[in-house]
C-alpha cells in the first residue's frame, strides 16, 4: 500500500473520551517492548511517528494513527510491565477494555507476541479475552530477525500451541528490521 498520509491524530489517556471515528480501526495489542510501535512505523513507512523505546512501558495512552484518511492503526498500551505497578496496570487494562468494548469502528485486533518466547500467561489471557469479545485475534510474531531461519516453524508451532489457537488462525512472522511480513499484514488490513 502506498502511504501518502500518516499522522498521529488522537491520543487518549485514562480519563479521555474516545474518539468517534468514521474510518475502520485496527488495534495492536501486546506486551510492553514487543515491538508494537516499531510495527506501526513499518506499516506507515515512517521512521519514528510511533515513538519507540528500549525501555518498556512507554506507551501509556491509546494512540490513533490516521493512514491515508482510509484507516486508523490503534496502538494500545503494553501489558505485563512489572515496574508500572498494579494500580497503573489496572488503569491501563480498564482503558483498553473500554476501547475494545465501545469502539464502533474496530474491525479486528492484532496480538503481537515475541517469536523467541513461549506465550506467557498475560498473552494467553489477552488472546482469550479478544476471542471472548467476538474478534478473531490476528497474531503477529515479532522480532523474526532475532532467530535463525531453521527455528521459525518450531517457534510458530510453540506460539500456536501456547495460545491454544484455533485451527486456521492467522499467524504472521514479522521483522521491523527486514520488513518481512509487512505486505501480508497490509493484505489483512485491506481485506
Amino acid at each position: 500500500m502506498k502511504i501518502v498520509k500518516a499522522e498521529l491524530e488522537t491520543v487518549c489517556g485514562i480519563r479521555s473520551a474516545l474518539p468517534e471515528n468514521g474510518l475502520p480501526e485496527y488495534a495492536f495489542a501486546g506486551k510492553s517492548n514487543v515491538g508494537k510501535s516499531s510495527l506501526i512505523n513499518v506499516l506507515m513507512q515512517r521512521k519514528s511517528l510511533a515513538r519507540t523505546s528500549s525501555q518498556p512501558g512507554k506507551t501509556q495512552t491509546i494512540n490513533f494513527y490516521n493512514v491515508n484518511d482510509a484507516v486508523y492503526l490503534v496502538d494500545l498500551p503494553g501489558y505485563g510491565y512489572a515496574k508500572a505497578g498494579a494500580a497503573v496496570s489496572a488503569q491501563w487494562g480498564k482503558m483498553v477494555e473500554r476501547y475494545l468494548h465501545s469502539s464502533k469502528q474496530l474491525r479486528n485486533v492484532f496480538l503481537l507476541i515475541d517469536i523467541r518466547h513461549e506465550p506467557g500467561a498475560n498473552d494467553r489471557q489477552m488472546y482469550d479475552w479478544i476471542l471472548a469479545n467476538g474478534y478473531e485475534p490476528l497474531i503477529i510474531a515479532t522480532k523474526l530477525d532475532k532467530i535463525k531461519r531453521s527455528q521459525v516453524e518450531k517457534q510458530k508451532k510453540l506460539l500456536r500451541e501456547g495460545l491454544g489457537m484455533r485451527p486456521g488462525g492467522v499467524l504472521i512472522p514479522f521483522s521491523a528490521e527486514t520488513k518481512q511480513g509487512r505486505e501480508e499484514i497490509w493484505e489483512l488490513l485491506k481485506s
